[in-house]
């Protein structure tokens, strides 16, 4: 069966290390994986959207409208600008994180602080502390690896090495702070 997964944050949070470490996770499983990335400004703080499919053959790593069967939102207003990618159904895995952009900073707009409380009217949303789980161990950075354990728990993916995976393809010198990550997010 197929699956689309589009991951959404902010420069600098790790989104598409993640999504690379899901797509060796799916491909080393056997799956057809393809995935695209779409970076935005963001060196600048802007959004990051990773897309992946995954399943017995896909042909194509864009995500429409209406067809992600998971959103992962590494910040709160991510989640809510990647709602209309959200099949029916669909489930957002979202970090409570709020990531003031420009246009909140200098007054020309409002954040969204209800966007966790505003989305889980409309779909089924779950919110992940992943960015205070990975403060807590005392590494902020490590809350895309806290997101990813939450997601392969989701998908029913935990029978797969996931922790040998993470120790092939992260920095050594952060192997045992993502191991804890990781825990924390299947556990969250």
């Amino acid at each position: 069966m197929n699956k689309n997964i589009l991951l959404t944050g902010v420069g600098g949070q790790g989104t598409i290390l993640t999504t690379k470490i899901l797509s060796t996770g799916l491909a080393d499983m056997g799956c057809d994986v393809k995935m695209s990335e779409i970076h935005g400004m963001s060196q600048r703080g802007g959004t990051v959207n990773t897309q992946l499919k995954y399943g017995d053959k896909i042909y194509a790593p864009n995500i429409g409208e209406g067809e992600a069967d998971v959103i992962v939102a590494f910040e709160k207003a991510e989640a809510l600008r990647a709602l209309p990618y959200l099949k029916k159904g669909g489930t957002i895995l979202m970090d409570r994180k709020e990531i003031m952009p420009l246009s909140v900073l200098t007054g020309a707009a409002e954040y969204p602080h209800n966007a966790d409380e505003e989305l889980k009217t409309l779909a089924d949303v779950r919110v992940i502390p992943a960015g205070e789980l990975a403060e807590e161990l005392g590494s902020p950075r490590s809350q895309n690896i806290c997101l990813l354990g939450a997601l392969v728990k989701v998908l029913g993916l935990l029978d797969y090495d996931w922790e040998a995976l993470i120790t092939a393809m992260v920095p050594k010198k952060t192997v045992e702070m993502n191991i804890k990550a990781f825990r924390a997010g299947v556990n969250a």
